[in-house]
């Protein structure tokens, strides 16, 4: 995914033991019966292809699922995958793309558009076999804080979306801008300040380091709680390519070419951006 103010993220096999070998920051240990166990699960906008699935499964539970077509695409690749996706044991983080907040002029064009696009992807949802109560993220590409009329489709998108059965999620920002004068928003506090008394599932990226611990993640995958954002479900902590501005202190668990890679993917053919859940399917989609 791309995002606005930003771009995007697991290392070579060596990335097994990066990260003693780099010093990278990483969480204490703890054992199994005093935390909560979490699940690592990557995105990508483009489908990875069938022969990645069994390669990308020994690192990861679950995975993204697009409804429409990613941010820049004009077509979805992962269209008609849910069924071997499942077969192969992953769990979903299913998902959709927001409009730009330039495509809304008056409050009731924004809530009849956010209306329009949730039925839309109900109808995506339910022909690509997810059943009802799964959570469709909707991608929020703009960080900082929204405009009133991104809010009045977001909401009117959440209304309509729970209409039909499904649950609404977003993805978006959890990490501060500076406004000036001693002010800072976060995207993710934004939209729960405007989102009213709706019940909204948060996934967040937040990939600087710390609180990130970058692509060395493999054996210590970090809570969500720990982005900095305690009612996320879901923590995207690393992107690719990295973001340099914000990765310096991680920058030695990214590969020399700046992605994230699978351990398991020794010939580093697809790159990833990284999540945590505090669920192997975050979307409960793999009904």
């Amino acid at each position: 995914m791309k995002f606005i103010p930003a771009p995007h993220f697991v290392a070579s096999l060596a990335a097994a033991v990066f990260l003693a070998a780099s010093g990278a920051p990483r969480l204490a240990n703890s054992r199994a019966d005093e935390a909560p166990h979490t699940y690592l699960g990557f995105d990508r906008n483009i489908y990875p292809g069938d022969a990645a699935l069994p390669v990308l499964r020994k690192i990861f539970t679950f995975t993204s699922y697009w409804l429409s077509p990613p941010p820049g695409e004009k077509t979805n690749t992962w269209r008609g995958k849910r069924r071997l996706l499942q077969a192969q044991g992953f769990g979903f983080i299913v998902l959709s793309r927001g409009r730009d907040s330039s495509e809304f002029k008056k409050f009731t064009d924004a809530r009849q558009k956010g209306t329009l696009d949730a039925r839309n992807v109900a109808t995506a949802a339910k022909n690509e076999g997810f059943a009802r109560g799964t959570v469709i993220f909707l991608d929020i590409e703009e960080g900082g804080r929204l405009a009133n009329l991104y809010h009045a489709y977001l909401r009117a998108w959440a209304d309509a979306l729970v209409e039909t059965g499904y649950r609404a999620g977003v993805y978006c920002s959890g990490m501060p801008v500076d406004e000036g004068r001693g002010v800072s928003i976060i995207t993710a506090d934004d939209v729960r300040n405007h989102i009213g008394a709706r019940e909204i599932v948060y996934w967040v990226y937040n990939d600087a380091c710390p609180p990130s611990p970058g692509c060395a993640t493999i054996q210590d995958s970090p809570r969500p709680l720990a982005s900095g954002i305690p009612y996320a479900t879901v923590w995207q902590f690393a992107q690719s390519p990295r973001r340099r501005e914000f990765t310096k202190r991680c920058a030695a668990t990214y590969h020399a070419d700046g992605n994230c890679y699978a351990p398991s993917d020794i010939s580093h053919a697809w790159h990833l951006d990284i999540n945590s859940a505090s669920s192997p399917d975050p979307s409960a989609g793999a009904r």
